[in-house]
């Protein structure tokens, strides 16, 4: 896969076996959404997989990305991807990068406790595991979210979730075949 715009734009990375990559026309429709200018944002990638979303992000100028996946080897491959792609992104002296080998769960608890904020939080959990109610409940319960942060959602059709859940509100919700892109803003 590439990447498709900002610092980054035309590189290629690695894509894990055994995962459902989000495609490249969901990943602009989010960075549409967002706005192509990231400069600054502490962004979160949760179920990162191949880390596609997290990397986009950082390309299009995010100051600190975190990507949390549990599995070992697609964690270590984010990590070759991040090693490869943005060493110059990585120098720059105001900026955190880290993969966070975890449980999505753990690591929001985690987050809190050493009281890591951000702005943007991207969350695509497998599907047919009923895992995306369950990560905006933790991330309502456990407020690792800046004010005015966007949270987004990758998910299958058949797990609907609500207009709002504790402090988030919907700001839109696009279906893109079997997926859908949930956004909303905490308020």
């Amino acid at each position: 896969m590439k990447i498709l715009s900002g610092t980054l734009k035309g590189r290629n990375f690695y894509m894990p076996q055994g995962i459902r990559p989000t495609s490249d026309i969901i990943r602009k429709s989010l960075f549409d959404t967002l706005g192509q200018d990231l400069e600054g944002v502490s962004f979160l990638d949760l179920f990162a997989g191949s880390g596609a979303v997290g990397l986009e992000a950082l390309s299009r100028g995010a100051k600190n990305v975190f990507w949390v996946e549990k599995d070992y080897k697609r964690a270590r491959l984010i990590e070759e991807n991040l090693m490869s792609l943005a060493s110059p992104a990585s120098e720059r002296k105001d900026s955190y990068l880290d993969v966070v080998h975890s449980d999505v769960f753990a690591a929001i608890k985690i987050f809190l406790k050493e009281k890591k904020l951000f702005d943007v939080v991207f969350i695509d959990p497998p599907y047919s595991r009923e895992l995306a109610k369950k990560a905006l409940k933790t991330l309502c319960g456990y407020d690792i979210l800046q004010p005015n942060s966007i949270v987004v959602f990758q998910h299958e059709k058949r797990e609907v979730l609500p207009d709002s859940e504790g402090p988030l509100s919907l700001l839109k919700r696009r279906k893109y075949g079997a997926s859908f892109l949930t956004i909303y803003r905490k308020i």
